[in-house]
């Protein structure tokens, strides 16, 4: 199997996901947030979900890893 797009963008969205959810842990209880986003702190949400998604992606690019080995291994036993 070659290049598996899953690594990078489960890095890419992992490493944002801390870099916006740690900035949104930063500012929590800002007035920023009650004036212009209904008391959300959308940076911390958005951060969560950038995270959840990038090691889900993570964790797709290693299962994908295992079946390709797996099944290179089955092609080598059977030639």
């Amino acid at each position: 199997m070659g290049f598996d797009i899953r690594l990078p963008i489960g890095i890419m969205f992992s490493v944002f996901g801390v870099l916006v959810g740690g900035y949104g842990a930063a500012t929590w209880g800002n007035e920023m947030y009650a004036r212009h986003s209904l008391g959300i702190d959308i940076n911390l949400w958005w951060g969560i979900a950038m995270l959840v998604f990038g090691a889900g992606m993570l964790l797709l690019a290693r299962r994908g890893r295992a079946v390709a080995r797996a099944a290179n291994k089955n092609v080598k036993a059977v030639q």
